[in-house]
């Protein structure tokens, strides 16, 4: 599957990343030097770094780690929201506390991931978060929705049948063409077929948007974004 790819007038994404562990840096400019359409900027290892190195590098989005110290990062998010409004800011966390995602998202963070996610679903995310949505992690299963902005509702006119629907979660998973069929037990072309009809009955212009509508539109305490579909649109009719 191929990685999504940034929609800007210089046609890069410039992302910021804020993390302790030096590893964890330099993997995550690794992951986002190597997805399509991004690139990073700058790691400053530093919270009071990060904001002073937001005015000169200019980023578009701010990966942050949030773990240890999560108080003080929040309060980085709080003061970058302020002072620039327009650089979305994702989370890569290690709780799934329903309280700290909402704390999370009352900060001005607009994507919470789990820190095991994959470059897919981060690349997504970004683009997401920049588009003005809001995305939590498939993996945490329940998020109270009284803290969630509230999404722009849709519903395609044409409701997914059930292998849709599969496949979708498959994308949501961050899987590729050829792991979707193998999951599913179907060829890479079948499921070429699927996603080019989740893309047209969605509306989407690709998967990463097709993903950021999902999500963003996630019923709560569900992990799948079928579900999702399933309740804007009950009338699914079977696979053919």
């Amino acid at each position: 599957m191929s990685a999504p790819v940034a929609s800007t007038a210089r046609g890069v994404t410039r992302v910021l990343l804020l993390a302790d562990a030096p590893v964890l840096r330099r993997g995550l400019v690794s992951m986002i030097n190597e997805t399509a359409g991004m690139q990073s900027v700058g790691t400053p290892g530093e919270i009071r770094r990060a904001l002073t190195l937001v005015e000169t590098a200019r980023p578009d989005a701010v990966v942050v780690e949030l773990g240890a110290g999560r108080a003080a990062t929040l309060g980085a998010c709080r003061d970058l929201r302020r002072r620039f409004p327009r650089v979305a800011i994702i989370a890569l966390a290690t709780s799934e506390d329903p309280a700290v995602v909402n704390e999370a998202l009352a900060a001005g963070i607009r994507g919470y991931l789990m820190m095991n996610t994959s470059p897919t679903l981060l690349g997504w995310a970004i683009l997401a978060a920049r588009a003005g949505r809001t995305v939590v992690d498939p993996q945490i299963r329940r998020v109270e929705p009284s803290a969630v902005p509230a999404a722009k509702p849709f519903a395609p006119e044409v409701p997914l049948t059930r292998r849709e629907q599969d496949v979708l979660d498959e994308l949501l998973q961050g899987q590729s063409n050829r792991q979707i069929g193998r999951n599913l037990f179907i060829s890479e072309d079948t499921v070429k077929s699927h996603v080019k009809a989740i893309l047209r009955k969605l509306g989407a212009r690709d998967r990463a948007h097709a993903v950021s509508l999902v999500l963003s539109n996630r019923t709560p305490g569900c992990t799948c974004g079928a579900h999702a579909l399933q309740a804007a649109a009950p009338e699914a009719t079977a696979d053919i």
